[in-house]
């Protein structure tokens, strides 16, 4: 007779590692990577697929005894916790981490590896209640845009209306009124703009074509004194997305690097390639490809440290005017694209990397019949 499991059975082994939050992997006896679960395919930048079978300390470099540790949690058969080393996955920059390593009952011979990184560990941390009070706060900051955009536009008009009677010495003194209420009218426009939930109007758009559009735009403008090189892989099949917020997203980028670079210029290297490494974990355990890369490339002088781990968070600027509100929007609108953004900087080179869904095939089909 079949059996029918109990109402109450808990999830299996396998959603269970599939929905943990942290980058976990299975050494085993030779210390070798035996499974690798989605959060650590996206911490490696790499498929569990192509992480079994090689040597742990070749894919993750640890400022501690990382082959002591795997012995001694093997022979204790008790957890082991290395407390805040410097850890690095391939070629990237080390950041801090805690180590957690237990040995197995069912199978003695392989070690659990849980590596939590200092900064993922803060934000899930509070990322619940900073979700909440995020919202709040961008609501009101929204309704208070609104309101105060009317009498600041009464202002504009009066100091111009008084202009038009006063000496050149004394106009100065209202054209600073008149472009200091365009600079706040601004910074509440980007308040709004931030604040707009209206969810994006998909549809199979081309990587290429909404790249080169943000670059022409922003090369006609703040972008002027910067040299482009094109690095694309035109092989890219479409993506779902709302082509106008695409275009938003890079131009954000694209000004970011050009602010950042100063007025001596620099240069902007636009990038995609294919990589069918990183998937995106779902909140029911199962993961989406995110094959079609973008990156923004420059050669500034990087992101400050002290803030590099909440670049995208509202309100959070390496300028000294800066609002804080660009690479926020950006975050939001790859989040409402089901896509994922990250960013490695250090001095003289700072990468934004930007990984989007393919376009179901049937969409991408009518969209060319439609043309």
């Amino acid at each position: 007779m079949k059996q029918v499991p109990p109402r109450n059975a808990g999830p299996s082994p396998g959603a269970i590692w599939a929905s943990l939050p942290l980058p976990a992997i299975l050494v085993d006896a030779g210390g070798r990577i035996a499974a690798a679960n989605p959060a650590a395919e996206t911490f490696f930048n790499a498929s569990a697929r192509s992480l079994q079978g090689q040597p742990v300390a070749s894919r993750l470099k640890v400022d501690a005894a990382l082959d002591d540790a795997l012995m001694r949690a093997r022979a204790n058969e008790a957890g082991f916790t290395i407390n805040d080393v410097d850890v690095a996955a391939g070629d990237r920059p080390p950041v801090q981490a805690t180590i957690q390593m237990a040995q197995l009952n069912e199978t003695p011979d392989q070690v659990l590896m849980l590596i939590s990184p200092r900064v993922l560990a803060d934000r899930l941390g509070r990322s619940r209640s900073a979700s909440s009070a995020a919202k709040s706060a961008i609501g009101m900051a929204e309704m208070l845009a609104h309101e105060i955009k009317n009498p600041l536009a009464g202002i504009s008009g009066a100091a111009q209306l008084v202009a038009m009677n006063l000496s050149a010495e004394d106009r100065a003194l209202t054209d600073l009124i008149v472009e200091e209420t365009r600079r706040i009218v601004k910074l509440l426009e980007q308040v709004e703009q931030f604040g707009d939930v209206r969810p994006p109007d998909l549809r199979p758009v081309n990587i290429h074509d909404v790249l080169d559009r943000a670059r022409k735009s922003a090369q006609m403008g703040y972008a002027a004194h910067m040299t482009f090189i094109e690095d694309y892989d035109p092989s890219l099949p479409a993506t779902l997305a709302d082509p106008d917020q695409l275009v938003q997203v890079f131009l954000n980028l694209i000004r970011n690097a050009a602010e950042a670079s100063g007025p001596n210029g620099g240069t902007i290297r636009l990038r995609t390639f294919y990589d069918l490494s990183l998937r995106l974990r779902r909140k029911d355990g199962s993961g989406l490809a995110l094959p079609l890369q973008v990156e923004i490339i420059d050669d500034g002088p990087g992101i400050p440290p002290d803030i590099a781990a909440d670049i995208f968070e509202p309100f959070v600027s390496g300028r000294e005017n800066g609002t804080g509100l660009g690479l926020a929007l950006v975050s939001k609108i790859i989040g409402e694209h089901g896509g994922w953004i990250g960013v490695e900087s250090a001095p003289g080179r700072t990468v934004f990397r930007l990984s989007l869904a393919m376009a179901p095939r049937h969409r991408a089909e009518d969209s060319k019949e439609k043309r």
